[in-house]
């Protein structure tokens, strides 16, 4: 019996190795799984297949030929470059003034609408990554800091989600509204050859970003509320947008759903994208194990993100507002945030 007992032992912990590894590589398996889209969600896999909601604003046309953002404002693109490599830039005089201008603009609108201001860490571990879903397939995108294993975060949505990692929140509590005002940075890996010339697509940038926890049930009239800040601001700024329903392919891992804002660029003749809003429902609250108390036991959150401010407003601003001279007129609501009258 002993011996039997013994060669027992022996074939459990042979078992237990065997499904440690068949764990992990269902885990790994399971980690790549998207959030299922939301029926009203179109099909399609590019920007080209969104579903224009609405159009705000007349196209700006000009009796004279629109100069780009590069030569209205003060960038300087070639130092940046040989300081950092590509994409990367200093930002001076008085465009430096009006882009701190935009995320004070955006941080005071968000802050009268009971959002808590945010200055958040910029390095985060991996399991901050994996629970937002920028991991595992997001990884070509991202700035790794060795030996620390600490990952340089592309939007302060990773930490304001991971601000109560494994926490039950009291659903008196909720919604919770947090406004992140942080550096980002992206490595742009996907997108070679594409929007070299400007700011439009820089390495590290700044941004206000929105980031709202609630109950499951109200997570649909959120979304349309982040939506509408969004609008709001970009509408105090006087730039024509259209909003877009992002296509089902294009929304990345995490999202059920997404609205676009794109800004008409004179220059370009075509709309862009400057902001973003998106329902993930709950899939970074079972990633990051963030729950709530209710009747039938604890139960997920749904969290919700949105862009508020980055330096792709500045591309629209300047673009829309030159004059034949070359000179930028700011629009008034910037100016009691120290913005310069003109550019």
């Amino acid at each position: 019996m002993l011996a039997q007992l013994q060669q027992k032992k022996l074939e459990l912990q042979a078992a237990e190795v065997e499904l440690a590894k068949l764990t992990s590589e269902r885990d790994l398996l399971l980690a790549k799984v998207p959030n299922p889209p939301d029926d009203n969600v179109p099909d399609g896999v590019s920007d080209e297949d969104a579903l224009v909601v609405k159009e705000v604003g007349e196209k700006t046309t000009f009796s004279f030929t629109p100069k780009d953002h590069l030569e209205l404002g003060n960038f300087d693109m070639e130092r940046g470059a040989k300081l950092s490599g590509a994409r990367f830039t200093y930002r001076c005089g008085k465009s430096a003034l009006l882009e701190l201008a935009l995320y004070r603009y955006a941080i005071d609108t968000l802050v009268s609408k009971g959002f808590t201001l945010v200055l958040p860490p910029v390095m985060v571990r991996e399991e901050a990554m994996y629970g937002t879903g920028f991991l595992p397939t997001e990884e070509s995108n991202l700035y790794k800091v060795e030996p620390d294993g600490l990952f340089l975060t592309g939007t302060s949505e990773v930490a304001l989600a991971g601000l109560h990692q494994g926490e039950i929140l009291d659903p008196e509590s909720l919604p919770l509204k947090y406004a992140g005002y942080s550096t980002c940075f992206r490595r742009e890996a996907g997108a070679a050859g594409k929007d070299t010339r400007g700011i439009v697509r820089l390495h590290q940038f700044d941004k206000v970003e929105m980031f709202i926890y609630c109950h499951p049930e109200e997570s649909d009239a959120i979304h349309s509320y982040i939506l509408g800040i969004e609008e709001e601001i970009v509408r105090g700024l006087g730039i024509p947008y259209r909003v877009v329903l992002t296509a089902a392919g294009d929304l990345g891992p995490s999202a059920a759903k997404k609205y676009d804002i794109e800004a008409w660029v004179p220059s370009q003749g075509k709309y862009r994208e400057i902001t973003s809003c998106s329902n993930t429902t709950s899939y970074q609250a079972r990633r990051l194990q963030i729950r709530s108390r209710y009747e039938s036991g604890t139960n997920y959150l749904h969290t919700l993100n949105g862009t508020a401010m980055t330096a792709r407003f500045m591309v629209a601003l300047l673009e829309n507002f030159q004059d034949e001279k070359g000179r930028v007129g700011v629009p008034p609501v910037l100016l009691p945030f120290g913005a310069p009258e003109y550019v």
